[in-house]
């Protein structure tokens, strides 16, 4: 039986996170993170390890309440724009996969669109949450397709390493091809390396695929996804795609 929360319960718990968080701040893995990200990012500076270990705590302690309260709990954290609390809030949400519903990719979708402002927010998000939902309900990948035509980046880049998810379980290798395609002159370079990783991360199960994919589109496509897609490549097969 799921337990009911309260506006104030949820306040009450979002709050707490906040605090456990603070009370583990590290300066000096602050200032080293933030060389990483050139185009900001809002943190406490807590390593992600114990940022998880809180993840997992506070989601034992909400489990039993309803799904809709613990996407309320999550909506909260990642209001504060705070990449901590978006990691959290992100877990949160994983967690609930077994309960996911095709209506859910709404509620992901607009998370995606109001709070992911950097690669790693969009990484972690994409290759759990909603590689999940799309691996459990593959007609959705007509909506995220729709998003490598978007003016936002982040959307662009999802809408690849979203597929991560589903080709590592040897899934949806047609919309890898398809979502290649149409990235393929991105002038973005978090989108190039984007979808250069969903390449490479396929070439784990289909390398002579990637291989192909590769040759006939190294004319075009830029040298940095180029580099991703094959890292994994046999090192013959890696030499004549750089040729």
């Amino acid at each position: 039986m799921n337990i009911k929360y309260s506006r104030e319960n949820i306040t009450a718990k979002v709050n707490l996170v906040h605090r456990k968080l603070k009370q583990n701040i590290d300066k000096r893995y602050k200032s080293t993170e933030a060389r990483l990200f050139p185009e900001g990012r809002n943190c406490y500076g807590v390593r992600i390890p114990i940022t998880r270990k809180i993840a997992k705590k506070v989601f034992e302690e909400i489990k039993s309440s309803s799904k809709n309260d613990v996407f309320a709990v999550c909506e909260e954290l990642l209001a504060s724009k705070l990449h901590e609390p978006l990691v959290i809030a992100f877990q949160l949400a994983y967690e609930l996969k077994k309960k996911y519903t095709k209506s859910d990719f709404k509620i992901f979708e607009s998370w995606l669109k109001k709070y992911v402002r950097n690669w790693s927010s969009c990484d972690d998000f994409c290759c759990n949450t909603l590689g999940e939902i799309l691996f459990q309900y593959p007609e959705l990948l007509q909506k995220t397709f729709l998003w490598t035509k978007s003016s936002n980046k982040w959307l662009r880049r999802a809408s690849s390493v979203s597929l991560i998810y589903s080709i590592r379980r040897k899934k949806n290798l047609k919309q890898v091809f398809k979502t290649a395609n149409a990235l393929l002159n991105d002038n973005d370079d978090m989108v190039q390396k984007g979808y250069g990783w969903m390449l490479k991360e396929a070439s784990n199960h289909y390398p002579k695929e990637i291989f192909w994919f590769v040759m006939k589109k190294k004319e075009k496509m830029p040298r940095i996804a180029l580099r991703y897609a094959i890292e994994k490549l046999p090192s013959k097969l890696r030499r004549k795609a750089l040729k």
